[in-house]
């Protein structure tokens, strides 16, 4: 009897995983359709750039007040953006939701964003994992680093870092960063002390 309990049990939590799965990759989906109705409508118009602009305003304007805040001005944009970056929709991972794709489409750099993308995908990161790996600039310091195994190893937590000289090997990189990304890589390198 206890097997069967276990089994069951298994099968409900395996299937409610499942659906929210499954909710999630329809909302991507939406996000992508509205984004891709918007840029058809945006390529119709005479003056793009400013019809885009006044088109998603009031495109938000009539929408979020019946649907709420995800289909507000802001929300609209990065549905636009987002059919920009991925114009294939068959090419859209069912395995990422709505907030992993909102964080990659914000990513500028082509070759940063789909290693990022390969990243989660091959690791499994849920949004918080993947913001957290894009906070500690994980992308930038495996391309500075001599040991990029070592560098893997402890974003994957398999080693912490024995000092501040393994993430970033020059202090340089750190003033060319700017003040807001030193403070980034200061707050990383004490969390994994």
């Amino acid at each position: 009897m206890k097997d069967l309990v276990s089994e069951i049990r298994s099968i409900i939590e395996t299937s409610r995983s499942n659906a929210v799965r499954s909710v999630d990759f329809c909302r991507v989906q939406m996000y992508w359709q509205i984004g891709r109705r918007i840029v058809e409508e945006e390529q119709g118009g005479q003056a793009r750039a400013e019809y885009g602009k006044s088109l998603i305003k009031n495109l938000a304007q009539e929408i979020e007040p019946e649907y709420g805040s995800g289909f507000s001005y802001r929300q609209l944009n990065f549905a636009r953006q987002f059919f920009l970056e991925y114009p294939k929709v068959n090419a859209l991972r069912s395995q990422f939701n709505w907030t992993q794709y909102r964080a990659l489409i914000q990513i500028p750099d082509k070759y940063k964003r789909e290693y990022y993308e390969l990243e989660a995908a091959s690791n499994c990161w849920t949004a918080r994992q993947m913001q957290r790996q894009i906070n500690s600039m994980l992308y930038e310091r495996l391309l500075l680093s001599n040991d990029k195994e070592s560098v893997l190893a402890m974003a994957r937590k398999e080693r912490a870092p024995e000092a501040p000289q393994e993430i970033v090997k020059d202090p340089m990189v750190l003033e060319f960063l700017g003040l807001e990304k030193r403070l980034i890589i200061t707050r990383v390198i004490l969390k994994q002390s």
